[in-house]
């Protein structure tokens, strides 16, 4: 299956019992009195997400920015996770990667380990004493219950360095940098294809009729989508920006492309003039913006540590069954403990495995469902199947036919779509069989899956492509006619 980094010095984890007891007797001098505030002017809090059944906003304790670093690249080290993932124990995060050296702004991020909030208020004041550093932002992970801090780091010192010495403060439960992430998509139509072709292959109107994903709650963790769509209104029933200061009123949210086509793919309304129909026309998606698009009009988009781990901390707390991915980047250890949070919980995650081993981060999670795009078209993969990880499955990611901004349609590809098909067929299993595990769930994928050749010349002879209407039987105790 898939694996995971194993934890380098920069991301090890500590308990709340060691920093507490070295701190008791200056905090019984210092006290904890005071609240804390974000030094250097911070921004004050704002309304980021939003349950659009009752249209209250949730308001956030801090703001979420994008923050504009490069991502570093590099390979990590995998390491066999699944007795953890069983046990439930937390999964260790990857090791702290190399720091981009772009020129930009240097934000680290750290967690503190769950404590009382004036013990919080007071160690984040002596870090930025010791340190020299200032926050930017503070919030806490309620799916955790630690608290998270984004600083800025001082000009005139090495990240490395920094790094390594807030990682040994036993004070620190994990310190990073802020990382950057992608979709996974891309632009090149041919239409002389079939408009659903992916539909066909995965043989989605025999699924239908068992299941449509009714009510399972899916987090798209993209970009913004057009939530008046006319194929997406409805089906949007949660949105959370944690990227603009305007929150849900900001204009660029109804008016991103990719978040808007990757929710089309997993739930576009059913009985569509167009013919166009959803993976799960019946699913409840979360549309959390953590992505933002750097020029008007791209079809890409790209994230960060701080904006992603904002919105599946919201996804988790918030009662989302299904978590989907269709980004990658780094192995990133704050994002690997929330994932872990999440499979703990039963909540199954959904990645696109991109091309690239060092940036196919978290489809290589262990217990991540990583899926690759395949060209049905021409039965095959669309790039090498040596470079992505074991277990990882494929779905169509072709000229896949979804929504765009503004009731519009468009053709996509890459495996941001792909991931986004798998995710739709997790809930229409869930739908009928609520309590399947993560762990269920990839298994009944891989034994119903139809075997697809890998790239000519690769050594991998196949990879396993979900049918979604063999899944679906399968966990009925049936078979799929």
């Amino acid at each position: 299956m898939v694996h995971s980094a194993r934890p380098g010095p920069g991301a090890a984890v500590k308990t709340a019992a060691g920093w507490i007891a070295a701190l008791c007797l200056p905090l019984a001098v210092l006290g904890c009195s005071g609240a804390h505030g974000t030094p250097g002017g911070g921004p004050a809090t704002l309304p980021v997400a939003a349950d659009l059944a009752s249209g209250d906003d949730v308001a956030s304790r801090d703001v979420a920015a994008p923050a504009n670093l490069a991502a570093p690249a590099g390979p990590a080290s995998q390491a066999d996770m699944a007795a953890d993932i069983v046990a439930g124990r937390p999964a260790p995060g990857p090791p702290v990667p190399p720091v981009p050296r772009d020129g930009a702004l240097a934000r680290v991020m750290i967690t503190l380990a769950p404590a009382p909030p004036p013990i919080w208020e007071q160690i984040t004041r002596d870090l930025e004493r010791t340190y020299r550093l200032r926050t930017l932002f503070a919030w806490s992970m309620q799916s955790l219950g630690e608290r998270c801090i984004v600083f800025e780091a001082p000009a005139d010192r090495p990240i490395e360095a920094l790094l390594r010495r807030l990682s040994s403060d036993p004070r620190v439960e994990l310190a990073q940098p802020v990382q950057r992430f992608a979709t996974q998509g891309s632009h090149a139509p041919s239409l002389q294809v079939p408009l659903q072709h992916s539909a066909q292959v995965l043989r989605l109107a025999q699924a239908h009729r068992w299941a449509t994903g009714k009510g399972v709650r899916i987090a798209v963790i993209d970009t913004g989508v057009d939530v008046e769509h006319p194929e997406l209104r409805g089906q949007i029933v949660k949105i959370g920006n944690f990227v603009e200061l305007g929150g849900r009123a900001d204009p660029s949210f109804n008016s991103d492309i990719h978040g808007t086509a990757v929710a089309g793919v997993i739930a576009a309304a059913l009985n569509s003039d167009l013919g166009l129909v959803g993976v799960a026309p019946q699913a409840q998606v979360f549309a959390l913006k953590a992505c933002w698009q750097e020029r008007p009009g791209a079809r890409e988009a790209v994230c960060d540590s701080y904006t992603l781990s904002k919105a599946i901390d919201f996804a988790i707390t918030q009662g989302a069954q299904v978590l989907n991915f269709s980004l990658a980047g780094p192995p990133d250890p704050m994002i690997a403990k929330l994932v872990a949070a999440a499979l703990r919980r039963g909540i199954v995650v959904v990645a696109a495995d991109g091309p690239d081993p060092a940036r196919s981060f978290p489809a290589t999670q262990r217990g991540v469902l990583g899926v690759a795009g395949s060209d049905d078209l021409q039965g095959r993969l669309r790039f090498p199947a040596r470079r992505l990880a074991a277990g990882t499955l494929a779905a169509p990611g072709v000229d896949i036919l979804t929504t765009v901004p503004h009731g519009h349609y468009d053709f996509f590809s890459g495996a941001s779509f792909a991931a986004a098909q798998v995710s739709g067929v997790v809930a229409l299993l869930l739908e009928r069989e609520p309590k399947l595990t993560p762990v269920e769930v990839a298994a009944l994928f891989h034994r119903t899956a139809h075997l697809i050749p890998a790239s000519s010349g690769d050594p991998a002879t196949s990879i396993d492509q979900i049918d979604a209407c063999a899944a679906l039987a399968a966990s009925l105790g049936g078979g799929c006619t």
